[in-house]
């Protein structure tokens, strides 16, 4: 009998760790420690939306809602959903995104993040290459791909190891569809706001609407460059697979200052979906 009864218990006890190992519930981890992977410094670069622009209702930065690296409690940003898995990530997140950068910024900013010892980065810019005076003043395709090839080789040299995100340029022409027939929308977009789109919002003279695609089609093109940019990159880097782009934005998303910066609504969705 006591044979019996020491071979049940251990064969019960070897039942209970194969349930273990198909998918029971694992003993929690040590406070403190990272799980296997998870990063220990990350780096934002890009633009304005990237700086939480008029997200905290002044038309200036406001990193604390940034998608990427933002430490409110109004985004459950990158950062903060990457320092559940490593605690020990507090405090290590740069955001080295500035309003008004085009594409011949990232190679500086991505020296920052290799200073940085980053080895998880986000990139998310274009939309100022796109948003100037005049289509004709648009950066050419060619030169951006050439540009956002030179900081992510930045990135590759200096920071070998460290996983890169590259998100999509957001639909701007939703903007312009769901914000056209909004006065106070329009009336914010005549001071300047990403003019080769927003210009003559009203407007249906066939000028006017031909500018807009020519605008439409360039940023799908920078998507394009931007993937392939990725891909060239190597396996240390993620495309998002156009997941920015497709969020169909609202007017509820954007700030009610300029009607083009995301609002924290706006923020938490990109970093839902990237």
């Amino acid at each position: 009998m006591p044979g019996r009864w020491t071979t049940a218990a251990v064969c019960l006890l070897a039942l209970v760790a194969l349930a273990c190992e198909a998918g029971g519930e694992a003993a929690p981890r040590p406070s403190g420690t990272a799980q296997p992977g998870s990063p220990r410094v990350v780096a934002a670069l890009g633009d304005s939306i990237t700086t939480g622009f008029g997200s905290c209702l002044l038309l200036t930065s406001c990193q604390r809602n940034s998608w990427s690296t933002g430490d409110g409690l109004r985004v459950d940003s990158h950062y903060r959903r990457l320092l559940d898995r490593n605690p020990g990530l507090r405090g290590k997140a740069y955001n080295h995104a500035r309003p008004g950068a085009r594409a011949d910024a990232l190679a500086g900013q991505a020296e920052a993040a290799v200073r940085d010892r980053a080895d998880y980065v986000t990139v998310l810019v274009g939309a100022n290459d796109a948003c100037r005076a005049t289509i004709d003043a648009m950066t050419p395709v060619d030169q951006f791909r050439a540009d956002i090839d030179r900081g992510l080789r930045v990135l590759r040299e200096g920071r070998p190891k460290a996983r890169v995100l590259v998100v999509s340029i957001p639909n701007l022409y939703r903007l312009w569809e769901v914000g056209h027939d909004e006065p106070r929308a329009v009336r914010a977009w005549r001071h300047g706001v990403c003019p080769a789109l927003l210009a003559d919002a009203t407007s249906t003279a066939p000028a006017d609407r031909s500018r807009r695609a020519a605008f439409r089609k360039q940023i799908s093109a920078y998507n394009g460059q931007l993937k392939a940019a990725c891909r060239a990159y190597g396996s240390r880097c993620r495309y998002d697979g156009g997941a920015a782009h497709r969020v169909r934005f609202d007017l509820s998303m954007v700030n009610p200052l300029d009607y083009f910066h995301p609002n924290t609504s706006g923020q938490s969705r990109l970093a839902e979906v990237t």
